[in-house]
């Protein structure tokens, strides 16, 4: 990736754990790698329209890369990878196969309600990182 080649993690707003991985992915990121924003939002719901993507499938995690995406598991390892120190050693679970790294994430995804709950909005950025969200 270069430098000037933002990358936008689209998460679902109101999902409590993808809320938490957007605040871990920030705490780690001081240079501001990553940019955020709903998948429910204008800006994610044009996002998912000019790739072409579902624009009601709020269980996907979505990483856009320029004029690349990755989706589901393969979003998340990037997003480690891309993270750098100890948190690229992840990186190496690439190499499983696509669909059984998507299946452990597609039940994931199924449960994320149940288990970590759910708010009532998209969450709303303190001052500090609103210009990291779209």
């Amino acid at each position: 990736m270069s430098d000037n080649e933002t990358n936008i993690l689209l998460f679902d707003g109101v999902c409590n754990l993808c809320n938490s991985i957007v605040q871990f992915t920030i705490k780690r990121d001081p240079k501001g790698k990553f940019k955020f924003a709903s998948l429910q939002s204008k800006s994610g719901q044009a996002l998912l329209k000019k790739f072409d993507l579902p624009t009601d499938d709020f269980a996907s995690f979505v990483l856009i890369k320029g004029d690349n995406y990755f989706l589901k598991s393969s979003a998340g390892l990037h997003v480690l990878k891309e993270l750098g120190g100890v948190w690229k050693l992840f990186y190496i679970s690439i190499i499983f196969p696509r669909p059984l790294r998507d299946f452990i994430y597609n039940i994931i995804a199924k449960t994320r309600y149940r288990i970590f709950g759910k708010r009532d909005t998209c969450m709303v950025p303190t001052q500090d990182i609103k210009l990291r969200f779209l």
